[in-house]
């Protein structure tokens, strides 16, 4: 089924203030889901509502959070999360790192005690949209295998960065230190699609397609990406005091408890350095050059990273957000939660 942007967020937004969100947390929320959606990076989209929604009403997401930023040095800082909504949590702490970036050049915020924060490529844009450069990264669940192991220890620990260009454009990267994110096995499943045998393995460590059988996914290119995974576990994990590796807490062990997520915002200001509007023109000449290269067969055009999104998007807007029907069914119903999620393994089993 396909919605308009504006629905969709506010089918999203209605249902997490349902199950007690306030109505602004929950509409910056909805804000950073459909930001997904409209990407087409449905895993963390509308998919992941009801989840939420269970977790927000039996208290795994603090919905009084008191925020807080404690400045630990000119560029450096905490934003306290409080257990509340790690999407409101993560943006405004970047918020507070464009500021200070804005001011001394450089910024490095980290976010401590949160829970789940999303497709964080929404708060890098963030940063590039205000002219400055962005990135993040953050913790999530232990299930990814360490190159040579057969047991999981680290998480997805995704890693975002955006740079502005001209004109609005900018170039975005937003990618998993795994062959594929957790929520692309989670896609699948609600589609009762197969996976490809690189994603991840079953509980015997053999290769699998069945998204239902996963017992564990694969670091991507093997030792670069369990390296890649180590250094995101230590940035939001280790630096900010949290619980790192496969102490982690899990997105779906106890969803009365709060997860204490950590999330490491860098923020760089182009102007302390080669000046803006320079910057901006050699990011925009070098998505032009990308662009002229010859393609190779198979491919019609080079992208520079995200540019790809910007064609989903526009595609979107022109002809409604495509989501599954039974998660529109879900959105549209007087139900918070169908106390699917509580007390399941990493992967929701």
């Amino acid at each position: 089924m396909r919605l308009q942007k504006d629905e969709l967020k506010s089918l999203i937004k209605n249902k997490l203030h349902a199950a007690g969100l306030s109505e602004e947390h929950a509409d910056t929320t909805a804000d950073v889901l459909t930001f997904a959606d409209e990407r087409g990076i449905h895993s963390h989209g509308a998919m992941r509502v009801e989840y939420y929604a269970e977790r927000i009403a039996k208290g795994g997401i603090n919905t009084k959070p008191e925020y807080k930023f404690e400045k630990t040095g000119p560029c450096t800082g905490i934003f306290h999360g409080d257990g509340g909504s790690g999407h409101v949590a993560a943006t405004l702490a970047m918020d507070e790192a464009i500021q200070m970036a804005k001011e001394n050049g450089v910024a490095i915020v980290g976010v401590r005690d949160i829970s789940h924060s999303g497709a964080i490529s929404y708060f890098t844009n963030q940063a590039a949209k205000a002219d400055v450069i962005g990135f993040s990264v953050c913790q999530s669940d232990p299930m990814v295998v360490p190159f040579g192991g057969a047991e999981p220890y680290y998480g997805t620990n995704p890693i975002a960065f955006a740079a502005p260009g001209k004109d609005g454009k900018m170039i975005s990267l937003d990618m998993a230190t795994t062959v594929q994110a957790w929520g692309k096995i989670l896609h699948a499943r609600s589609k009762n699609e197969s996976i490809p045998d690189t994603w991840a393995v079953d509980k015997n460590g053999e290769p699998t397609t069945d998204p239902f059988n996963v017992n564990a996914l694969l670091p991507i290119a093997g030792p670069k990406g369990y390296g890649l995974g180590m250094m995101v576990d230590v940035l939001s994990g280790v630096l900010l005091g949290l619980p790192f590796g496969n102490k982690v807490s899990s997105m779906y062990e106890d969803l009365t408890e709060y997860r204490k997520l950590g999330q490491l915002h860098i923020v760089i200001n182009p102007a302390f350095f080669t000046g803006l509007m320079g910057f901006k023109q050699d990011i925009s000449t070098s998505m032009q050059e990308l662009n002229n290269i010859k393609p190779a067969p198979g491919f019609s055009k080079v992208f520079a990273p995200g540019q790809n999104m910007d064609i989903v998007v526009e595609e979107y807007m022109k002809n409604g957000i495509e989501i599954v029907n039974d998660i529109v069914e879900y959105l549209k119903s007087d139900t918070i939660h169908n106390n699917q999620y509580d007390h399941k393994g990493a992967f929701a089993k």
